[in-house]
This record gives structure tokens, sequence and C-alpha cells, in this order.
């Protein structure tokens, strides 16, 4: 995201780690936890599977590359879709706020072009709230990429005790960027580098590897007065860094939101995954929860645990209604999605209909992940708040994905419309 955070559990733990480089409107990874690592909720009744055209999976291209757009076929009928009423007030809302980005950005999918969501858009604009659903099935089209087979994860906005200069107690310093941390933009060097970046510093005219996190632990920032506050636990700030945004609770009662403001360009190391893999969690203990349980119980350890994850994550002050995602606009918790933007174009309406009852339905996708890459992997976010932190830490949920186009896309795309309003119908 551009800045919210990680939380979650281990199967995928162990595979995920964010990709280095990683764009500056990347937050980092996450951990999430295997399904059979936390207790499910008592199951309603199932979801009904939406729709589609029978027919072998489709092939899935990275879709900013491909030069012909493939892997998208139609996804059925919306209107059969489990789109509840509040779940379609809430992604009405997110859609009207991402749409003034929607009409100017470059998808990067290449799904869609910025006037394809115009009539959206203004139908969005004075759309009566309680008529949500039938805008959705009136607006857009679904469609499936690939085999529309979605795996998805949870991240939340974490509130941990700070306060604004050290004192006892409060002894672990949040950093603002510094000022010699450089990104290089690998794509102007090289064609075949194109969407790569790395971030270092200079020193003595060399580019070289900025500190990691043991280095920036252990002082090499210290003395600069880049402190924004100083956190009461170092376990909490760790996975506060892991979401990539929360709040501060500062002594006399008030808040102050960071959001993610870069990363020292790290390899990104999940230590659920590390600790896994060595036999030291039992199982049912790879979620987020239990991780934080083995490093309270093992402060001998926990250290060098923890700087195994060499990556650093520097944050600034948010002001205004919520963390910013990678569309620049506030996320809303149980509405917003993060997902690849190479598939999905950000900005859209996206269907999960999932083996987590509280996870289906209809989210918008809003931001983007270090570690959430793929056609269908998807990073529900979840608000703030206990109960948000108790869902995003042991989300884990399979299933099927259905992107919401506009009327339109989908005969463009098969190349049986110019696109725009000249193929929409």
């Amino acid at each position: 995201m551009t800045l919210l955070r990680l939380a979650g559990a281990a199967l995928v733990a162990l595979a995920l780690s964010a990709c280095v480089p990683q764009t500056s409107a990347d937050r980092p990874a996450r951990e999430p936890e295997p399904p059979a690592a936390r207790a499910r909720p008592a199951q309603s009744a199932p979801t009904p599977t939406p729709s589609r055209p029978a027919g072998p999976p489709s092939t899935v291209l990275n879709q900013a590359g491909a030069g012909r757009l493939t892997g998208v076929r139609p996804g059925g009928d919306i209107a059969a879709l489990a789109i509840t009423e509040e779940k379609a007030r809430s992604a009405l809302a997110a859609f009207r706020l991402s749409c003034p980005v929607l009409l100017r950005r470059a998808d990067a999918s290449g799904l869609t072009r910025g006037a394809d969501w115009a009539p959206a858009c203004t139908a969005a604009s004075t759309w009566p709230d309680r008529d949500a659903r039938r805008f959705f099935t009136s607006q857009f089209e679904a469609a499936i990429v690939g085999e529309g087979t979605a795996f998805a994860t949870g991240y939340y906005e974490p509130e941990i005790a700070a306060a604004p200069t050290r004192r006892a107690g409060y002894t672990v310093p949040i950093y603002r960027r510094p000022a010699d941390l450089v990104e290089a933009d690998l794509g102007l060097f090289s064609d075949d580098w194109k969407g790569k970046r790395i971030r270092g510093r200079i020193v003595d005219g060399k580019f070289v590897p900025y500190p990691d996190r043991a280095a920036i632990v252990g002082g090499a920032l210290s003395g600069q007065g880049l402190e924004i506050a100083w956190a009461k636990d170092g376990i909490e700030f760790f996975f506060l860094q892991v979401q990539g945004s929360g709040r501060l609770r500062m002594p006399d009662g008030s808040i102050v939101r960071i959001g993610y403001d870069g990363q020292n360009g790290r390899d990104y190391v999940g230590i659920g995954a590390r600790l896994r893999d060595r036999g030291v969690l039992a199982p049912g203990q790879a979620s987020m929860q239990g991780i934080m349980e083995w490093l309270r119980t093992h402060p001998d350890q926990a250290p060098g645990v923890l700087n195994e994850n060499k990556s650093f994550v520097f944050f600034r002050e948010l002001t205004g209604a919520g963390p910013p995602g990678a569309l620049g606009v506030a996320v809303s918790g149980r509405t917003t999605v993060a997902a690849d933007a190479a598939f999905v174009p950000l900005g859209a309406p996206v269907f999960l209909n999932l083996d987590r009852p509280e996870a289906t339905g209809l989210w918008v996708a809003q931001d983007t992940g270090g570690a959430i890459k793929g056609a269908n992997r998807f990073d529900t976010f979840w608000g703030a708040g206990d109960d948000a932190r108790r869902i995003a830490g042991g989300m884990s949920a399979r299933g099927q994905a259905v992107l919401l186009l506009p009327k339109g896309s989908i005969v463009r795309l098969a190349g049986g419309g110019n696109g725009g309003a000249a193929a929409r119908r």
C-alpha cells in the first residue's frame, strides 16, 4: 500500500516475502496464516457460486506486459452474485471516492481506459444509497481472470502505545524517512529493467545498500532528529511496520496516525516462515498472534529473530479520514481490498466468494502490497480495533474472484469493439 500493513499467518508466510526491488507505492509484504492454523468461525449458509461459462481455464499473462491481453473472460451475471445491500452501500461509497483517480490514471492492468469509467462515475455521483446493489448490476459486467481461483489474506490498522519524546518505558524510535535514502529507477538505464527500483544511499560517490534492520535498531540513524515518536513495545512496533500504517496512542490519550513512507530497500523476510521451518511453532501457533506470543516467551531470542527481517519501514504523520491506499484515497475497513495492479484495475469492484463468510462479498480494489502478487491474490482490509486485529491476523481464505468492469470492456478486450462508449451496451 502505499501504506498499510500485514498480518496473518503461516502457510503463505512460508512462501511469501516482499519482492525487492519494490515501488514506493508498495507496502510491506504480509505473512498470512495457513487454513489449518486457525479456528474458523461458525459457518453460515454457503454463498452461491457465481455463474460463469464453462470452458478450459484461460492462460494468465501479466496484463501490463502482454502485447495482446488474454486470460480475461465473461464472469456470468452480476445479479446472480450474493451481493448484499449493506456491502453494496459501502462499496458504492468507496467507488465514489476512487472515481476522480480512476478517470485520469493509467490502468497498469491494461483492462480499462480512463474514459471507460466515466458513465459509472457519473451515475455514482447521484445514485441513491438505498438502491446501491442495482448500481453495480446496471453499470458493470462480470469478468474472470484466468481460473478465477482466489486466495485472500487480511490486514488492519494497528494501534500501539507511544510517546512524543523518549522517556522511561518508551525507548523504541519510530523514524521518518531519512533524507539520504535514495530510490533508483533502473528502467532509466535499460529497457530490460523497466519497473525495477532499488533503494540505497550515496557514500563516497558510490551507491551502496542502506543499513539493515539490525544496524538501524542498533543506532545507525540515532542523533539525526528523525524520530516521529517513541514506541513502548518493540514487538508491537515491528508488526505495525509489517502492516505499514497505524495509530500511536499517546500517554494523554491523543492519537497520532502514521503511514508508510518508504523502506530501506532490504529484502523482506517472513519471520513466521523461519520459525515454522525450525519447528519452534506449535500447530495452530503460526498466526500473527501466535508469533507474537512466541517472541514474548523467548525474550533472549526475539531480537535476533526480528532482525532476520532486514527490511525497515519509515513513516510519516497522516491527517484525514483514513490511511491512504495505492490510489491515494483513504481505504475503508471491510470494504477496501489490496490486489495486484498488473491484473486488477485499481478502483474496480471485486466480488469474492470465499470459504470465510466474513470475507465473502463485494470489495473495491484501492490498494496494493509487496506480497500481493498474481491474478487472483487479494488482501482484505479490516480497519482498526480488536476485531480487525483478530480477523486480519488469522485471515486465510480461498474461493473465487469476479471482477466488475465497466460495460463493454470484455467485448473490447476480445477485439469485438473499439473500446470506451462505442463498445458499451
